[in-house]
């Protein structure tokens, strides 16, 4: 209990549940020394996490490219994630999984053997689905920046890693928008700092491929089912900054927002939460976590 009369949130902490206030990293853990370590940040809806074998995919691939052997089952992944919402009596959350390389001495290399700090993280969301209410207060603002995204060949780009300084200094470009759009080093639109990034013109829905400097979001990858299965020509290609600002609609996806419009894109207004995609993908989207996470059994 918090002074305030309040129940303390709980954590999930190497193993063990524990008051927020207790739920402490050392100092000298490679997390928190070097940004080394690797995460996924999940939804659950009604109790459940949506795509969770798809997260579960990228942490072993992100812990793959990494080098980080933490020897501990999705299975047991998933009984610590059931466990810290239910302690939290949470349905429906946001959830972040992290799982570094842990203490270890000062040095820059790591040691083969490792002893993870794993943590469990968790604080409510609205419910999701046909009925429920988007995390965003309104469209996004999007500006592009002169900061680049990291090339794959000095930073894995496919590896969702503690380490968000590009995104952080990205973010600190921005005047007066939400979020930051990042270029490749030869000018192709990436994606943002926490989303990925979708337009739709003519010839059907567009997004920047995992070929270039882009992480493969897991809701970008559901966006792209739903298009191909509701007939909208979907397209992953190379873009420069004037294909999104020529569009007829922009908007983001992450796991937390979902789908979010985009109102602008460097000043230039587009249909936000009116475009007639936007607005079609959004409805199966949330159609899909309903059917998945919250239809009856």
């Amino acid at each position: 209990m918090t002074d305030d009369g309040t129940t303390e949130r709980q954590y999930h902490l190497d193993g063990e549940l524990v008051p927020a206030s207790a739920a402490t990293v050392s100092v000298d853990d490679r997390g928190f020394r070097y940004g080394d370590g690797a995460f996924e940040t999940l939804r659950a809806y009604g109790g459940q996490i949506f795509e969770w074998e798809a997260h579960a995919d990228r942490l072993e691939r992100t812990c793959e490219t990494i080098g980080l052997e933490h020897g501990l089952s999705r299975t047991e992944l998933a009984r610590r994630i059931d466990e810290t919402l239910a302690a939290n009596d949470l349905e429906d959350a946001y959830v972040r999984l992290s799982i570094t390389r842990g203490v270890q001495p000062g040095t820059l290399t790591p040691r083969e053997d490792v002893d993870p700090t794993v943590v469990v993280y968790v604080k409510p969301l609205p419910r999701g689905g046909r009925s429920g209410d988007p995390v965003w207060d309104g469209p996004a603002t999007v500006q592009t920046v002169k900061r680049r995204r990291i090339p794959d060949a000095a930073l894995p780009v496919d590896a969702k890693t503690h380490n968000y300084l590009n995104g952080i200094l990205a973010r600190q470009e921005l005047y007066d928008a939400d979020e930051a759009l990042l270029r490749d080093m030869d000018g192709y639109v990436a994606e943002g700092t926490t989303s990925n990034l979708f337009f739709v013109d003519e010839n059907g829905l567009h997004t920047p491929t995992t070929e270039g400097s882009v992480l493969p979001g897991i809701t970008r990858k559901v966006v792209l089912e739903l298009a191909a299965d509701t007939g909208v020509p979907g397209h992953e290609g190379w873009y420069r900054p004037d294909d999104i600002r020529e569009a007829d609609e922009v908007f983001l996806t992450n796991t937390t927002w979902e789908i979010r419009p985009v109102e602008t894109v460097d000043g230039i207004t587009f249909e936000g939460e009116d475009g007639p995609v936007t607005t079609l993908l959004s409805r199966l989207f949330d159609q899909r976590v309903e059917d998945v996470c919250y239809a009856p059994s």
